[in-house]
């Protein structure tokens, strides 16, 4: 029998247009293994009520967009019999690309079709689900920033955190990390499930979608002209061996900060109050993965 195959396509996300990729599907899907249905979402959280309607009808929900539109679709998914498939088109794609998905659309869809299932974990922050990184501090502020803007992509994020980063500062920080308690100034707190922001921007080089713990990434703030340093240290999986990075594992994470302020989910931002609580979900998704992911 074929399986049911449901397509939501982002029409914004990454500042990609999509009006061909309906095309791209039809051209690259194999008739004979799927039968695939597509739609395009319209609205924040729609393609999450897309989804919601979707399971139990469908065998695989394929994400068409960034990590903000796979959160949205796995969101609505997680905890199901129901697969998540994606074809990235966002501006950064931290999760397909630590779950070794081609980035080339055509190649991305065709994977879809031999691609292995595996179940990977999943983080709430407040009980809200994320699957690739969250965080607060100033990468929430620049989502926040982003959010608000005319115009998406990596180099308007790139833009925006520029123009913000020297006059952000750190925050003070009350941590529980599995019943042992941390005090800590930090420029940025980062809660990695993959290793990556995206873009093979990698925060955590060791993390692991599959081993039943989250990566509480501290990482204080440095002069600016190491800026490059740091950046070339992400892309190179050294971010750990300097020390303005500290790493700590574990699976029930508390934090306490002296005002509300934005978080981000898979980098799309909210406003949360002064208690944060982080939990890690083991095994909650099934996700079909790319020819190149590896255990680890």
């Amino acid at each position: 029998m074929k399986r049911k195959a449901l397509f939501i396509i982002n029409p914004i996300s990454g500042g990609k247009k999509k009006d061909g990729v309906p095309d791209l599907i039809d051209q690259n899907i194999d008739k004979a293994v799927f039968d695939a249905t597509i739609v395009f979402s319209d609205g924040i959280s729609h393609a999450r009520i897309i989804a919601l309607e979707a399971v139990g009808k469908y065998d695989i929900i394929v994400a068409v967009g960034g990590d903000g539109t796979v959160n949205e679709i796995a969101s609505a998914i997680v905890g199901s019999d129901t697969a998540l498939g994606i074809v990235p088109y966002g501006s950064g794609n931290g999760l397909a690309r630590f779950l070794g998905i081609p980035m080339n659309p055509n190649q991305a869809i065709q994977a879809l079709v031999n691609g292995q299932a595996e179940n990977i974990d999943s983080g709430t922050i407040n009980g809200k689900p994320f699957f690739n990184m969250a965080g607060m501090g100033f990468d929430a502020h620049i989502s926040e920033v982003f959010s608000h803007g005319k115009k998406r992509g990596f180099i308007s994020y790139i833009k925006s955190s520029m123009q913000e980063i020297a006059t952000y500062d750190e925050q003070e920080y009350h941590i529980e990390i599995d019943g042992k308690v941390y005090e800590r100034k930090a420029f940025m707190l980062s809660i990695a499930n993959s290793s990556q922001y995206g873009n093979n921007a990698h925060i955590s080089p060791n993390a692991s979608v599959q081993d039943g713990l989250l990566d509480v990434c501290l990482i204080r703030k440095f002069p600016l002209w190491r800026f490059p340093e740091m950046g070339i240290r992400m892309l190179t999986k050294t971010s750990e061996s300097t020390s303005y990075v500290e790493i700590i594992r574990g699976k029930q994470i508390n934090v306490t900060r002296k005002t509300e302020g934005p978080i981000h989910l898979d980098g799309e931002p909210q406003v949360m109050g002064t208690a944060i609580h982080i939990n890690i979900v083991p095994s909650s998704l099934k996700v079909i993965v790319g020819p190149t992911y590896k255990k680890n």
